[in-house]
């Protein structure tokens, strides 16, 4: 889930300097101010992924990555409309760092025994996310197609992402021991 959920960041911010300038039509000097306002962006989505992990960790999870891979393809989108694009990446932001407690939430969650080590490998799935991400937007930008098209990868990506958690939340519901339908009864239970 954190690998392919988590890479659709990298594989846009990877280029996302010779993207506004070149395909968006950006100077260079304004590259470190939009740096910022994601910068913004990241801090927020920090705080809401928070938010939303300690109401609902599955859903937190569905949500910011589902934010994640819609955004990346409007980032791809927008790209060269300058006021768009500055939007787009303020909100792709948000959702890129929404991600990560949730994410951490749930492996924590899920390893109830063994917490520092579940955190540890979370931490170099995260890190894994990092390299595929940028890796798969080099080869997509060294193929020619472009500084944008690395957003396209991107929400591949996270569509991807959303399917492992599918995968992953439905084998846990399996596993989950059940409870015998008379113990749902309160009235069945207090007979006993």
């Amino acid at each position: 889930m954190t690998v392919f959920g988590f890479a659709p960041v990298f594989t846009v911010i990877t280029f996302i300097a010779p993207m506004m300038t070149d395909v968006g039509g950006f100077s260079p000097g304004t590259v470190p101010m939009v740096m910022g306002l994601l910068g913004i962006g990241l801090v927020a989505g920090n705080l809401l992924g928070g938010r939303l992990a300690d109401r609902a960790v599955l859903p937190a999870v569905y949500v910011s990555v589902g934010a994640l891979t819609v955004l990346s393809a409007i980032v791809a989108v927008a790209a060269d409309d300058q006021p768009a694009f500055i939007a787009a990446i303020v909100l792709f932001g948000v959702a890129a760092f929404a991600t990560i407690p949730p994410l951490q939430t749930w492996v924590l969650d899920s390893a109830s025994q063994a917490p520092a080590l579940a955190s540890a490998a979370n931490i170099g799935a995260f890190n894994l996310a990092n390299t595929l991400g940028s890796l798969l937007a080099g080869l997509t930008v060294e193929a020619g197609h472009g500084y944008a098209a690395p957003a396209w990868i991107g929400m591949a990506l996270g569509l991807i992402g959303l399917a492992v958690t599918g995968l992953v939340s439905l084998s846990v519901r399996r596993r989950a021991p059940r409870a015998d339908a008379d113990d749902r009864k309160p009235e069945k239970a207090a007979q006993r």
